[in-house]
């Protein structure tokens, strides 16, 4: 029984094909894409119809290559989204959540709702971009847009509208929104009043794997397929790579590892108290009654815009061949706060970085190998500051760390992690999101009992390195300079 998922990242969008034959998952890539954003004047936007176009590319693919799946699923990242008119018609290009539009506004917010508030009556972390932000700058921006809307759809919601002319709002997606009360489990009245955000905007949630519409008739026709059903998944694509977590344990961490690394373990009820306030975790949302109590940290996207500003200027370095420079330099000579603002916009990355180390009094990064490195062993190092403090919130101890997504494909990143939180890390698989959409789906078809029998199916499917920890004493001495520069402390 095969199903398709579309996994669609913040640089990247794919068409996955699964394929279950009652014992195992086999995974094919049907069709990959660029999701690059357009910048127009002052503004950073998604170019949504792109990715509709390139989904519908991938499904001509597999009409042509393999067997029709017998349903569709689609998750993407977290906070942003579309708004519809009476008509069904979108009102704008989604703004990229690093947009600047929203500079300022969180701070804005806070003098009409308090930030305690904002926290007990939602459970999510506070980042600047996050929907309630935008929302409120486009009330105070462009106040027309939330008066001629009729439909709030975040991006994986509007692209399935797209395709079946179905509306439905999910609920892993929906609970980052910050606007989401998980105590009452509907939207929050008092923050909508409390913002001027109108309340006809949100329709209730739906669950991963509820069943909403097939392909509409004008798509169907285009393509020359049937109308193959879509399920709503666990559509925001941290939740997705959680549900392909091939732990045993009940009690277990992971690190979704990517353009943003998240990290986090699995609960059954929202964690919000004072305690995980000041720390900034966040309770999202997950598959099958679950909460997903994590933090944001800035991940590979450091990496990433270092990679592109050195194209820019002529240096193309191959990701593979910046991991072997990082292992040639030498160790722990500067560290970075990755989570420092400074370096969430897009721009010239390594100036940030150096930059912050001199700002710091810190040796000052001479070449691409020594920015790589100091890159790579913060990321590390923040890797071990959140699992300790995932392991206070939680009151559990973890045995290891499980690490999914294409960031586990940096292999070196991996052993360096286990060797900061001196203890082992199992990498895989590297297509979390993507299997953990089909997962969903074969689950809501009654192919698979639950999440368990999924992660279990998933362990005998995919392989999982281990990376024991090594030189775990250096580390440990390396950590103390790192809490030192950083003042996590």
């Amino acid at each position: 029984m095969s199903v398709l998922a579309f996994d669609l990242g913040a640089s990247s969008g794919r068409a996955m094909l699964g394929q279950w034959n009652g014992r195992t998952i086999d995974v094919t890539e049907i069709h990959r894409f660029p999701n690059d954003p357009v910048r127009i004047g002052d503004r950073f936007q998604w170019d949504i119809l792109r990715i509709y176009h390139e989904m519908k590319q991938g499904l001509l693919r597999l009409k042509g290559q393999h067997s029709l799946p017998t349903s569709i699923g689609i998750d993407s990242w977290a906070v942003d989204f579309g708004l519809l008119d009476r008509n069904g018609e979108l009102l704008m290009n989604p703004y990229h959540y690093r947009d600047t539009h929203t500079d300022g506004v969180m701070e804005q917010v806070f003098r009409d709702v308090p930030p305690a508030e904002i926290f007990d009556r939602t459970g999510i972390q506070f980042l600047s971009f996050n929907t309630i932000y935008q929302l409120a700058s486009l009330q105070r921006k462009n106040p027309y847009l939330l008066q001629e809307a009729e439909r709030f759809l975040m991006i994986p919601d509007l692209l399935r509208y797209f395709l079946t002319g179905e509306m439905a709002n999910e609920f892993t997606n929906a609970t980052t929104t910050q606007l989401y009360n998980p105590l009452s489990a509907s939207w929050d009245d008092h923050l909508l009043k409390s913002l001027n955000i109108p309340h006809k905007l949100f329709h209730p949630v739906s669950q991963p794997g509820t069943h909403v519409g097939a392909l509409r008739s004008s798509v169907t026709e285009e393509l020359g397929i049937p109308p193959i059903p879509l399920y709503t998944v666990a559509e925001h694509d941290t939740a997705s790579a959680v549900v392909a977590v091939p732990a045993i344990e009940r009690s277990f961490a992971y690190l979704s590892c990517g353009t943003w690394s998240l990290m986090g373990t699995e609960v059954d009820q929202p964690v919000i108290h004072e305690r995980a306030r000041e720390l900034n975790f966040t309770n999202e949302g997950g598959a099958y009654g679950t909460y997903r109590l994590l933090k944001n940290i800035m991940g590979l996207w450091i990496l990433q815009e270092c990679q592109r500003t050195w194209g820019r200027e002529g240096l193309t370095y191959s990701y593979p061949e910046l991991v072997k420079m990082a292992d040639a330099a030498p160790a722990f000579a500067c560290f970075i706060d990755p989570d420092d603002p400074v370096f969430l916009p897009a721009g010239d990355m390594p100036k940030r970085v150096v930059e912050y180390a001199a700002r710091t009094n810190q040796s000052v990064p001479q070449d691409a190998g020594a920015l790589v490195r100091c890159i790579m062993e913060s990321l590390a190092m923040q890797y071990r500051y959140v699992l300790e403090l995932t392991e206070e919130l939680s009151g559990q101890k973890f045995q290891g760390l499980h690490m999914v997504g294409g960031g586990i494909h940096n292999e070196t990143l991996c052993q360096w992690t286990a060797n900061a939180i001196g203890k082992p890390v199992w990498a895989g698989p590297a297509e979390g999101s993507a299997i953990g959409n089909m997962a969903v789906q074969w689950i809501a078809q009654g192919e698979l009992s639950d999440i368990w029998e999924a992660r279990a199916v998933i362990r005998e499917s995919f392989p999982v390195k281990t990376y024991e920890p090594k030189e775990t004493s250096l580390w440990e001495e390396a950590y103390g300079v790192f809490g030192q520069r950083t003042g996590k402390r």
